[in-house]
């Protein structure tokens, strides 16, 4: 266990969805988590990009190494750049990967490139801009990967949750892409449900991956849903996800029909955003 750091005070900024700050991880010298309003978005270490604190993050990255055969590059699109933890990671993993981010917020932009910068990369390029604009304004079949973790403070705004906007995410799609999806829920998980069926009435060939606890609707957490138009590598991500610090499960097929249980498809006129967390769900000391 790593030496605790003298207390120190936090690197802040006002961004869009509230505080965001930047807490030392108190166990690697270089880890930080970005938090805004005091929800946990980010963790890097600048050490070692290839650490990922967050289950979640390890989930999306297994679905990630499992793509193509290891050290293939890969073009990924990132829909939400927090501290960019999934883009280090495909660029020290994937080299050569070209990689496009799109964050929304600039002032957050501007504080993770000051006080947590990446590795110069020429083929890391981050824009500041509306990740449904971007998209749509995007190439037909220009990505292997579309990876999508948005929250505006600790939800995901309502247009980038609708059967348009994946229809946009499918057309940006290489035949074998895939699009890759954290969601944030809690009982019933009537948002994560209505996600599914959505995302599946476009890229019918998915999977999901998440702790038994927050899929049995026990509390609130990240499930993290790999879709596209070939089935994913479901038997390898089941390993993966078994065998974390943190085992989870992985459904589809018919499981993964039950846990939709027939959920409508979210359209435009009747997209919301995810339901917050229940109050006290984050704790961050550092």
């Amino acid at each position: 266990m790593g030496r605790k750091r003298e207390s120190a005070a936090r690197p802040s900024v006002p961004v869009a969805g509230g505080l965001a700050e930047l807490a030392p991880d108190p166990d690697r010298p270089r880890g930080y988590t970005l938090l805004v309003d005091g929800t946990p978005q980010s963790h890097v270490d600048l050490d070692d990009p290839t650490h990922l604190e967050f289950e979640y993050v390890r989930r999306m990255a297994a679905a990630i190494d499992l793509h193509a055969p290891a050290g293939q590059p890969l073009r990924v699109l990132h829909l939400g750049g927090g501290a960019l933890t999934l883009p280090r990671y495909v660029a020290a993993t994937r080299r050569g990967s070209t990689q496009r981010v799109v964050e929304v917020d600039e002032r957050l932009v501007e504080l993770v490139r000051r006080e947590l910068p990446w590795r110069p990369d020429p083929r890391l390029r981050v824009r500041v801009a509306d990740a449904r604009q971007v998209v749509v304004g995007s190439r037909d079949g220009d990505y292997d990967l579309v990876v999508a973790d948005v929250f505006a403070g600790a939800r995901t705004p309502a247009h980038l949750t609708s059967v348009e906007f994946v229809t946009e995410v499918a057309r940006v799609l290489r035949p074998a892409g895939a699009y890759l999806v954290n969601l944030a829920d809690g009982q019933p998980l009537r948002y994560a449900r209505g996600q599914v069926a959505t995302v599946r009435a476009v890229l019918p060939a998915a999977c999901l991956a998440a702790d038994a606890a927050v899929l049995r609707g026990r509390r609130y957490g990240n499930l993290v849903l790999v879709a596209g138009r070939v089935e994913p590598p479901v038997p390898e991500l089941i390993r993966r996800v078994a065998g974390d610090w943190f085992p989870g499960r992985v459904l589809h097929g018919a499981d993964l029909d039950r846990f939709t249980g027939g959920a409508p498809v979210v359209r435009d006129a009747t997209a919301r955003q995810s339901p917050p967390p229940p109050a006290g769900t984050f704790t961050v000391t550092g």
